[in-house]
């Protein structure tokens, strides 16, 4: 036990200073060629009604969840049996690859870097690639407010969330979470295609995130606090705001972070050229300026450090107890 908080530790440490290793193949791609797979197959068998739609979905998410735990916790178990230096090994690269802080720092800033330079163009290619929304016609403060956003909701996503999955269950935890989290953003659209065949995945997404995006909210609010932001008006706009999304997850942090950046986020967007309508979050005490961005990502580092003491500290606790 305390050896698999060591590899999350390492593997946190990693991350935090390299980012995703790009020296092998990185298995959140095998789990999306798995589900693009499956989906595929599946579709050839199912009746194409509604019925027939929801309970391919719910196989798609059988299989993968299954496929996607099972296998690295077998991998690590024959590891362990072999050399039990190998399986921790395994643990720590796992845990390194299976976090995203680097890298969603390493993609915003990316935007950030595009928009100093007066390249808007560059900016909205720069931010198409980390946001679902159509960003061809973005002006400098959509681009912005949407780098923002993608921080804020994948501090959750894709820190906080996976943190806790790993302190929880280790690499094969992790996976789990992550496998889920994946098919909501390859399916769980509601639209004509995934109305039925993903709502099993969305829905599973949403109860999966729903104690990790709270988590990750009140962190954040504590860590704006350290970096001397607003962190009373993040409160407030938090427990104001944290409901006003589709989903009841994805406005926890980004309700935090338009508080403690004094800005307003959120509003109307457009999808696969269709205007979706949303309310704003935040109040507007000040205008989106491009340096917002590094600002999100300082709450973003210091939310994942508070979180892993958060996490080790508990895991540590749960070792000396039992």
């Amino acid at each position: 036990m305390k050896s698999a908080l060591t590899a999350l530790i390492i593997g946190y440490l990693l991350d935090l200073l390299l980012g995703d290793p790009v020296f092998i193949y990185h298995p959140i791609r095998l789990i999306g060629n798995l589900i693009a797979f499956l989906e595929k197959k599946l579709r050839k068998i199912i009746p194409a009604s509604p019925k027939g739609e929801l309970f391919g979905g719910i196989l798609l998410v059988i299989l993968v969840c299954i496929t996607c735990t099972g296998i690295p916790w077998l991998l690590i178990l024959s590891a362990g049996k072999l050399y039990p230096g190998l399986a921790f090994a395994l643990e720590v690269l796992w845990s390194w690859q299976i976090l995203a802080t680097k890298s969603l720092k390493t993609e915003s800033m990316k935007v950030y870097q595009k928009l100093k330079e007066n390249n808007l163009e560059g900016a909205r290619y720069a931010v198409s690639m980390i946001v679902g929304r159509d960003t061809k016609e973005l002006s400098t403060e959509g681009v912005t407010k949407a780098a923002v956003e993608t921080v804020a909701e994948n501090t959750s996503d894709g820190i906080i969330a996976p943190l806790l999955f790993l302190a929880i269950g280790g690499p094969a935890a992790g996976f789990f979470y992550k496998a889920v989290n994946t098919m909501d953003s390859m399916v769980g659209y509601k639209n004509e295609k995934y109305l039925y065949f993903g709502r099993c995945a969305a829905k599973l997404d949403d109860v999966l995130n729903f104690i990790p995006a709270r988590l990750s909210a009140w962190i954040m609010i504590v860590a704006s606090a350290f970096l001397r932001m607003n962190w009373k008006n993040a409160k407030r706009i938090y427990l104001r705001d944290r409901r006003k999304h589709a989903s009841p997850n994805s406005a926890q942090t980004e309700a935090v972070m338009a508080g403690a950046l004094e800005v307003q986020l959120a509003g109307d967007a457009t999808y696969f050229g269709k205007v979706v309508k949303k309310p704003t979050i935040g109040d507007a005490i000040r205008p989106v300026v491009p340096e917002d961005i590094r600002s999100a990502n300082k709450l973003m580092y210091l939310t994942s450090f508070f979180g892993l003491l958060l996490f080790g500290g508990f895991k540590l606790l749960f070792c000396v107890l039992f």
